[in-house]
């Protein structure tokens, strides 16, 4: 019988839960921000680590800078990662922008805006709004 969990989804959760406390409480770079480890990728030979990233603002000056100030500080994350989690190789990093939480809420309101929509059209009460053909009640 199979394990349940592979090797690299265990070392990548302990790699997504200790960068996550890293950056917190480790990183003081202003142009980094609010920042949220989403996902961590483990390569199988434990080498190589894709560390997935979202930022509480959505300015894309603001996004290109705080990934710039990442990439520019992987090498003291990676090694400040090696202190904290025992492995015999401390995998190097790459940071990613996952920009699935922002594509979601996009999603989001045009399903919404289509709903709303089709309420509309259809004469249904809208929010607490009266019904759209019956304006003269």
């Amino acid at each position: 019988m199979a394990k349940a969990f592979k090797r690299t989804d265990r070392v990548s959760q302990q790699v997504k839960k200790s960068i996550a406390m890293i950056l917190q409480r480790e990183i003081k770079d202003p142009r980094i921000g609010m920042v949220t480890v989403s996902d961590v990728e483990v390569s199988r030979d434990l080498a190589y680590a894709k560390v997935y990233v979202t930022f509480l603002f959505d300015d894309d000056e603001a996004i290109k800078t705080g990934m710039k100030a990442l990439k520019e500080a992987a090498g003291y994350i990676r090694s400040l990662l090696g202190s904290e989690v025992k492995m015999r190789l401390t995998p190097e990093l790459q940071f990613i922008y996952d920009n699935s939480l922002v594509e979601g809420m996009r999603l989001s309101n045009v399903v919404s805006s289509a709903v709303k929509e089709d309420a509309r059209k259809r004469g249904d009460k809208i929010d607490g709004d009266e019904p759209a053909g019956d304006s003269n009640e």
